[in-house]
């Protein structure tokens, strides 16, 4: 045995830098967050519960009924039952969407030509039973009342989740090739 090992062995050096670490990190802060009751702001942008989106002008959702939200699904979690509407068009009847089934991919938002169908922010929900996590067009609506109306909303779709119907809107003094009936 050499005089070091001899020194460690006799002094229990290795014990007292062991005991030094444990006593430094006592004093340090704890580096987790206590979940319920230190609750993390979710970024924004974030993919969470489902919402329709309502127009503010009429008060009505925005959804046309096109379907190519749930054409788009790859989890197959949206059921959209369409009616003709009092003006001839097509509007949504029901429109029904699986949570459970659902993998949050954002392709029914990126689809949807005029920015129906929104991922909130809200992230904390959980039911014993499954109807509760089964959106209806009504519960869809309460969620963006509850979480995206106001302000929240319109940033929502300046930021991260425009239609893409702006993008291939017409401009003030964009020539026009066809000449207009009448």
């Amino acid at each position: 045995m050499k005089f070091k090992e001899i020194v460690k062995t006799v002094f229990f050096t290795e014990i007292l830098k062991g005991m030094a670490l444990t006593f430094k990190s006592m004093l340090t802060h704890a580096v987790t967050r206590q979940y319920p009751e230190e609750k993390r702001p979710a970024f924004p942008g974030f993919r969470g519960l489902h919402a329709f989106a309502i127009e503010p002008s009429t008060g009505k959702e925005k959804c046309i009924a096109c379907g190519l939200c749930a054409a788009v699904c790859p989890s197959k979690c949206i059921y959209i039952y369409t009616k003709e509407g009092e003006d001839g068009r097509k509007v949504p009847e029901k429109y029904e969407i699986e949570i459970l089934r659902c993998i949050y991919c954002a392709f029914c938002v990126e689809a949807c030509p005029v920015g129906a169908i929104v991922l909130t922010e809200h992230f904390e929900y959980s039911d014993y039973s499954k109807e509760a996590l089964y959106m209806t067009k009504e519960k869809l609506i309460s969620n963006w009342n509850k979480y995206m109306a106001g302000e929240k909303g319109k940033q929502y779709f300046e930021k991260f989740w425009h239609p893409t119907l702006n993008d291939y809107r017409e401009y003030e003094g964009q020539p026009v090739f066809r000449k207009k009936e009448g």
